[in-house]
């Protein structure tokens, strides 16, 4: 008979292992020594023992599930609890035993650990819905459309909940994506029928003003194009495709126009200056016939000048008064002269002042009348002429009346 601490043969073959509640038959062995078999039945040990050691490590160091770990576990039991190896069958049990605890552990913590997942899948989900349902009352239609292609990304990427809730929030989700995407697709749908609208009536606004690019009527057709501008602005933005083409069009219709007008005013302002220029040489010399010396070749003079200055045409609305100004000055000095002459002619002086007199008043009584006439008809600058030639014939007349006192009537 052999044996060892935790088995023995008898002298049939019989190999025996010692547990806690007795002696266990391993097995029967007949092709060799007793120690052979005892050698046998050990190696046996060890290699549940290193199978055990390897489950150990895989439940502690693996994602091994405990369906898994409990059936490699059940098959290991069996092994031992068959008694077909000789060792401490009772240390491995126990560490079966430690190792089922372990897995029960592992189990509830993953249960746990799956539970707090959920629990702020939930939260996460429940958190984009509510970013969802206020993005779609947004009319930030890019930003929001983009956040809301973000949150189906995020959506997809947690982990689904129980059948119930996930579907619930994600009808909420997809309700709050539609409601946008309609909200989206009706404004749009709005905003080209307003373009539309734009189109149609900058084609109009194109039309005119490109029907008025040829027009000489320089401060009506200016004022339309004012006016035109005004509605284009009004009228809104056409498609992109469209308004560029429509603008520039117009702006080239409104280019066309004015730059015709500045050409025609730009000749126009060289001609009136140069007219300028030659009624300042016409004021200068008549102002060298003052103070007069010859009222008779001065008058002769002045005539001349005049005549010449009627043939000018218009000169700078700015510098009129002025270079008009200094020939009134000169057909001033002319009448006085002329009035203190007649004052010391012949003795037929009375009657020529009273003829004249009569004469003047004659003319002062029609020129008011002319100027009354044009002011009620709202010809002001009409009336401001006939008002400048009535001072000076009054100033005549008073002359007159006052020569007729000199001469005692």
């Amino acid at each position: 008979m052999s044996s060892d601490p935790w088995g023995r043969v008898d002298e049939t073959g019989t190999v025996y292992v010692r547990t806690a509640d007795g002696e266990k038959v391993v097995g029967s062995w007949q092709a060799g020594s007793p120690e052979e078999a005892l050698a046998y039945f050990e190696r046996k040990y060890e290699g549940l023992v290193v199978e055990i050691g390897l489950l150990e490590r895989r439940v502690k160091t693996t994602d091994l599930s405990a369906k898994d770990a409990h059936a490699a576990i059940d098959h290991l039991r069996q092994q031992v609890d068959e008694h077909h190896a000789v060792g401490d069958l009772d240390a491995l049990s126990k560490r079966l035993d430690a190792l089922v605890a372990t897995v029960e552990a592992r189990r509830e913590e993953r249960k746990a650990e799956k539970a707090k997942q959920t629990d702020e899948a939930k939260h996460a989900k429940e958190a984009l819905v509510v970013e969802a349902e206020e993005l779609a009352q947004s009319e930030q239609w890019r930003a929001a459309g983009e956040r809301l292609r973000a949150l189906v990304d995020i959506w997809k990427g947690l982990p689904r909940l129980d059948r119930k809730s996930d579907d619930e929030l994600w009808h909420r989700f997809s309700h709050a994506r539609s409601a946008f995407s309609k909200r989206r697709k009706a404004h749009f749908a709005s905003l080209d029928a307003q373009r539309e609208e734009a189109r149609k009536a900058k084609e109009k606004l194109v039309a005119e003003a490109e029907s008025l690019s040829a027009s000489t009527d320089w401060a009506a057709t200016a004022a339309r194009y004012r006016d035109l501008m005004a509605e284009w602005k009004a009228a809104g933005r056409a498609q992109r495709e469209a308004e560029d083409g429509l603008w520039n069009r117009f702006r080239g219709a409104q280019d066309v126009f004015f730059a015709a007008r500045s050409a025609v005013f730009a000749e126009r302002d060289a001609e009136q200056a140069e007219n300028l220029k030659l009624k300042e040489e016409l004021a200068a010399e008549a102002e060298k016939l003052v103070p007069v010396k010859d009222l008779k070749a001065a008058r002769a003079a002045f005539r001349s000048i005049n005549e010449r200055w009627e043939a000018i045409g218009h000169v700078p609305r700015d510098a009129r008064p002025k270079v008009e100004g200094r020939m009134h000055a000169v057909e001033k000095a002319l009448q006085e002269t002329e009035e203190n002459e007649w004052r010391r002619t012949n003795p037929e002086a009375r009657a020529r002042a009273a003829g004249l007199t009569g004469q003047l008043q004659d003319a002062v009584d029609k020129l008011r009348g002319q100027v009354e006439a044009a002011r009620a008809a709202g010809n002001n600058a009409k009336a401001d002429k006939l008002a400048r030639e009535l001072e000076g014939r009054q100033a005549l007349l008073d002359q007159a009346l006052k020569g007729l006192e000199e001469f005692g009537g």
